[in-house]
């Protein structure tokens, strides 16, 4: 009887995928480019935050943001709008973005002309935080109408970021949500992560974010 011989498929592209992300982020280094790689479920509200990001650091910071969706160009059109070089990684049926779809991107900008670029993952908690991107740094975003459960249903996503944001805090005073519950959450998961509290909606708590981004730009490439 023959030998069967056994290939770990996954393996061999988790390994090959980090290769090149690895590579995106020594490339992108060298040109002083900080790429961030923003992800969340739908709705949590990364286009608006980026939209208050673009209105606050557009005039210091030069931008460009990959946006990535299974179908429609929705969100960059937004972005596009806003006055920002947009890329649309339309994925099809991949729920995350890989190393090689940001090096397609890439493609379509001249990351030496830019100082910032981010990333709006497909919506989804799962997949996004088991896929390196090739970015600098990792945010995990939620709302507060999801609930403050969200670590522990979904603990990779928030174990491996640099940044948890808990975005719509004006929606506190509808939703039973334990802002004290979430932040201990967070903090048994990644005690490093700083969180940031604020809302799209009135800029309330914007400030932790923005000041969060000017950090990791002046501070990457020393």
């Amino acid at each position: 009887m023959g030998k069967v011989r056994l290939i770990e498929i996954k393996e061999r592209i988790l390994a090959d995928n980090r290769k090149l992300a690895q590579r995106l982020r020594l490339r992108l280094a060298a040109s002083r480019t900080f790429l961030l790689n923003l992800m969340s479920s739908p709705g949590s509200g990364k286009t608006s935050l980026l939209l208050q990001t673009i209105e606050a650091l557009g005039d210091r910071y030069r931008i460009a943001v990959v946006e990535a969706d299974l179908d429609s160009t929705v969100d960059a059109d937004r972005i596009a709008a806003a006055g920002i070089p947009a890329v649309q990684l339309r994925t099809g049926g991949f729920c995350h973005v890989e190393a090689a779809m940001v090096e397609q991107a890439l493609e379509c900008l001249d990351p030496a002309e830019l100082d910032l670029i981010v990333i709006e993952n497909v919506g989804n908690l799962i997949c996004p935080a088991q896929s390196d991107t090739g970015a600098h740094a990792n945010v995990a975003m939620t709302s507060v109408p999801e609930g403050d459960d969200k670590p522990l249903k979904y603990p990779l996503i928030f174990a491996g970021c640099d940044l948890v944001v808990l975005n719509k805090t004006d929606y506190l005073h509808l939703e039973p949500f334990d802002t004290e519950a979430f932040a201990g959450r967070v903090e048994q998961l990644n005690p490093k992560a700083p969180l940031c509290k604020l809302s799209c909606r009135t800029a309330e708590g914007l400030s932790c974010w923005l000041d969060w981004v000017e950090a990791r730009l002046r501070s990457a490439f020393r």
